[in-house]
């Protein structure tokens, strides 16, 4: 160990003013309330307004968690924006995001991850910390899932919605971060991909998101406990000593399976996905901002944050708050 650890200091969230219910759906798919609620736990989720872009949710989520942390934009060392949908093909979100904040100098950059995204902006923040080179960082997760979704495909369209989280790191002496593990299997690309592409000022294949539901169900159940497990050994840490488990909010069945292989009740589990759905890399983030607002997450708790997604990509990230 180095002597330095990145404690979070603040976090933020933005969740676009849109909200499609259930019932909004079921007025334009073959869909019923009845049936997403019952497979998934999602009651509604948030859109983005037609003008609203990633880097957009960014930058509001970025402000409370600014303003938690009690400092400014400029005292901010190095951003990252952990995305699936990014403003555009290039610059990087995070640039974008950097110039809305009227800031420029520090490094800037994007983690493509999807649904772990946050987990492996984080982890690869606290390692960039631990350098000795960086006092504050900034970690995103933004996401507008709406843009590449088939609104006709009642299997996908429904799981989904928009939103962003942040969270600022400082360089401490006192250990926030206590350990993160990252995994990662391209073999399971086909499963769970948006597999189109711009060529020549063209859309190159179907560039809206396909998924084969049961087999991204049976690993993420899998790779959520053993990472789970993983990154508590890292610690040195028992089931017992987590007071907060953070899963990705994809479907309330994964999260209930993840939880009860790991011997936690659900009381101890944070939930958001019946109010925002599947948000990707802003999942983790919008959570935890939730949970330390609403007074759940309290000094001296241990968290575990988790997360899978397309690639196949996974990782935990364990922290004291």
């Amino acid at each position: 160990m180095t002597g330095i650890y990145s404690r979070i200091i603040g976090t933020g969230s933005y969740l676009p003013a849109k909200v499609l219910t259930n019932k909004d759906l079921a007025a334009t798919v073959d869909t019923s309330d009845e049936w997403i609620q019952q497979r998934t736990g999602i009651r509604e989720r948030h859109i983005a307004a037609e003008n609203e872009s990633s880097s957009d949710l960014a930058y509001q989520a970025t402000q409370r968690a600014l303003d938690m942390a009690g400092i400014t934009a400029d005292k901010l060392d190095l951003i990252l924006v952990a995305t699936t949908t990014p403003d555009m093909v290039f610059p990087s979100t995070a640039c974008i995001l950097q110039a809305k904040l009227g800031i420029k100098g520090m490094p800037a950059f994007d983690v493509q991850a999807v649904c772990s995204g946050f987990i492996y902006a984080l982890s690869t923040a606290d390692l960039y910390m631990r350098s000795g080179q960086y006092e504050h960082i900034l970690v995103v997760g933004a996401e507008v899932y709406s843009r590449i979704l088939d609104w006709e495909d009642r299997g996908t369209c429904v799981l989904f919605g928009d939103g962003a989280g942040a969270v600022v790191l400082k360089r401490s002496t006192e250990p926030g971060i206590l350990a993160s593990r990252l995994h990662a299997d391209g073999s399971y690309a086909s499963i769970l991909s948006v597999p189109g592409t711009v060529s020549g000022g063209k859309v190159s294949g179907r560039p809206l998101l396909q998924m084969e539901g049961t087999a991204v169900f049976k690993f993420a159940v899998k790779v959520l406990e053993e990472v789970a497990l993983e990154v508590l050994d890292a610690a040195g840490m028992q089931k017992s000593d987590v007071d907060w488990l953070i899963p990705h909010q994809a479907n309330i069945r994964i999260i209930q399976s993840t939880a009860k292989k790991l011997g936690m009740s659900m009381e101890r589990v944070i939930t958001t996905v019946d109010r925002h759905a599947n948000t990707s890399a802003a999942s983790v983030p919008l959570a935890l901002d939730e949970a330390v607002r609403d007074g759940r997450i309290r000094s001296g708790h241990h968290v575990l944050l988790e997360g899978v997604g397309g690639g196949f990509t996974w990782g935990a990230v364990l922290f004291k708050w």
